[in-house]
C-alpha cells in the first residue's frame, strides 16, 4: 500500500486550520464574557481609590500614598490580603446558608449591567423591560444579606439582615415609581430607548430638567438602597458591631465588601442614563455627538468618546454619594423609615400622576 505523503501534508494542514479556528471562535466568544467584567474590577478599583483620596481630602489628611503611584494599588493590596486570610465559619451558624448570602449579594448586582448602554448600540442586552429588569435583579440582594444574617446565628448579624430586607423595601418602591415615571416620559422602558429620548433637544433634554422632583427622590433613594451614610443602617457599628457581616472574614468579607461598591457604580450609571443623557453630551447650541459623530454606527472614535462622557458623568454621580457620607450625620431606623414611606412615597406617586396627566394632555 503505497501513501501519497503531499495528500498526508494536506489532511494535516486542514485538521490544523480547523483547530486554529476552533480555538479562534473560542477566544472571540470569551473576549465579550471578560471584557465587561475586566471593565467593571478596574471601575470599583478606582471608586475605592477615589473615595479613600476624597475622603483624605474632606478630613485634611494624606491618605493612601505607598501602595503604588499616589496609591491607586492600596486596594489591589487590600483584595489580596483579604484572599489570602483564613475563611472562618460561625460553629452553631448554617454554613450553607452563611456561604450562599455573599454570592448571591455579588451576582445580582453583576447581572444588573447587562442592561446598561455605555455607548451608541453599546450595550450587551437591549431588552424592552431593561431598567425593570435591573430593579427585579437589585432586589434580590437584600435577601442574600438576610440569609448571610440568620446564617451567621449571631443576633446583630440577624438584625442588621432584616433592617437590610426592611430598608430595601422602603426605598425600591419610590425608586421604581421614578422610573415608571422616566418610562412615560420616554415611552419605552430599553435604557438605550431613554437615552436617546433624551439626545432629541440635546443638553435641554436630559430627564433632570423635566423630572428634577424625580430625579431628588431617585437619588436619595439609590444611596438608601446602596446602604451609603447616612442610611447605613445595617452595618451601623456603634449599634451591631459591623451587622450582617460581623462572622465573615477573608474572601466573603471581602465579596461583601466589593458588592457594596459594585451596587454604587451600578446606580451611578443608571442615574447616568435615565437623568443625565447618558453617552450624549449637548451643550446650548453645541451638539457634541454630531460634531464627534458619536451616533454613527463603526465610528471607533465616536464610541469612545461615549463610553468617556458616560464614566465621567457617572463619576460626578460617584463624588456627589462620597462627599455625603463625610457631610450628613447616620439616621435612626425610625427616621429612615419615616423618610421613606411618609415622605418619598408620596412625593414619588405625585411625580408619576403630574407625569401621566402632562402625557395625556399632550396626545
Amino acid at each position: 500500500m503505497i501513501i501519497d505523503t503531499t495528500e498526508v501534508q494536506a489532511i494535516n494542514s486542514f485538521f490544523r486550520l480547523e483547530s486554529l479556528k476552533e480555538v479562534y471562535e473560542i477566544i472571540w466568544m470569551l473576549v465579550p464574557i471578560f471584557t465587561p467584567v475586566l471593565g467593571i474590577t478596574i471601575g470599583v478599583l478606582v471608586i475605592v481609590w477615589l473615595e479613600r483620596e476624597i475622603s483624605a481630602g474632606i478630613q485634611q489628611r494624606i491618605g493612601p500614598e505607598y501602595a503604588g503611584p499616589l496609591g491607586i494599588l492600596q486596594a489591589l493590596a487590600d483584595g489580596t490580603k483579604l484572599l489570602f486570610k483564613e475563611n472562618l465559619l460561625p460553629s452553631r451558624g448554617d454554613t450553607r446558608l452563611f456561604s450562599i448570602g455573599p454570592s448571591i449579594a455579588v451576582t445580582s448586582i453583576l447581572l444588573s449591567y447587562l442592561v446598561i448602554p455605555f455607548g451608541y448600540h453599546l450595550v450587551l442586552a437591549d431588552l424592552s423591560i431593561g431598567v425593570f429588569l435591573w430593579i427585579a435583579i437589585s432586589s434580590i440582594a437584600p435577601v442574600g444579606l438576610l440569609m448571610s444574617g440568620y446564617g451567621s446565628n449571631n443576633k446583630y448579624s440577624f438584625l442588621g439582615g432584616l433592617r437590610a430586607a426592611a430598608q430595601s423595601i422602603s426605598y425600591e418602591i419610590p425608586l421604581t415609581l421614578c422610573v415608571l415615571s422616566i418610562s412615560l416620559l420616554s415611552n419605552s422602558s430599553s435604557t438605550v430607548d431613554i437615552v436617546e429620548a433624551q439626545s432629541k433637544y440635546g443638553f435641554w433634554g436630559w430627564n433632570l430638567w423635566r423630572q428634577p422632583i424625580g430625579f431628588i427622590v431617585f437619588l436619595i433613594s439609590s444611596l438608601a438602597e446602596c446602604e451609603r451614610l447616612p442610611f447605613d443602617l445595617p452595618e451601623a457599628e456603634e449599634e451591631l458591631v459591623a451587622g450582617y457581616q460581623t462572622e465573615y472574614s477573608g474572601i466573603k468579607f471581602g465579596l461583601f465588601y466589593v458588592a457594596s461598591y459594585l451596587n454604587l457604580l451600578v446606580s451611578s450609571l443608571f442615574v447616568t442614563v435615565l437623568y443625565l443623557g447618558g453617552w450624549n453630551l449637548s451643550l446650548p447650541y453645541i451638539a457634541i455627538p454630531y460634531f464627534f459623530e458619536i451616533n454613527k454606527v463603526g465610528r471607533v472614535f465616536g464610541t469612545i468618546i461615549g463610553i468617556f462622557i458616560t464614566l465621567a458623568k457617572t463619576y460626578l454621580f460617584l463624588f456627589i454619594a462620597i462627599t455625603t457620607r463625610w457631610t450628613l450625620p447616620r439616621l435612626r431606623i425610625d427616621q429612615l423609615l419615616n423618610l421613606g414611606w411618609k415622605f418619598l412615597l408620596p412625593i414619588s406617586l405625585g411625580n408619576l400622576l403630574l407625569t401621566t396627566s402632562s402625557q395625556l394632555l399632550s396626545l
